[in-house]
């Protein structure tokens, strides 16, 4: 059974930072595009970064770039997702998520984890 497990949200200040962490099982992933996103209240899911795993490449939204950064573990199965000079407008729920092809949208992504709460405070 293939699972992606988000862990290390919690409450921080703003300016503080956060590493998020996804642990990917019950399949290899090499070759594959992981990704991050996050849903703030009220609003819609949106793109944060992505990272193709035999590769490195990396893809960020715009407001992350150069605050967040995505690196994998493979040896451990994990994506990371670093997270500095977190603002409040960061709060969120954020996902990791898995696609065997290049994405275009999110529906095109195969797995999706439950979910990590990331909440920063002023």
């Amino acid at each position: 059974q293939v699972q992606l497990v988000e862990s290390g949200g919690g409450l921080v200040q703003t300016g503080g930072s956060l590493r998020l962490s996804c642990a990917a099982s019950g399949r290899t992933f090499f070759g594959w595009y992981m990704a991050w996103f996050r849903q703030a209240p009220g609003k819609e899911r949106e793109f944060v970064g992505r990272i193709k795993w035999n590769s490195g490449i990396t893809n960020y939204a715009d407001a992350m770039r150069g605050r967040f950064t995505i690196t994998t573990s493979y040896a451990n199965n994990t994506v990371f997702l670093q997270m500095n000079s977190l603002e409040p407008e960061d709060t969120a729920i954020y996902y990791c998520a898995a696609a065997n092809q290049f994405p275009v949208s999110q529906s095109e992504y195969n797995y999706w984890g439950q979910g990590t709460q990331v909440t920063v405070s002023s």
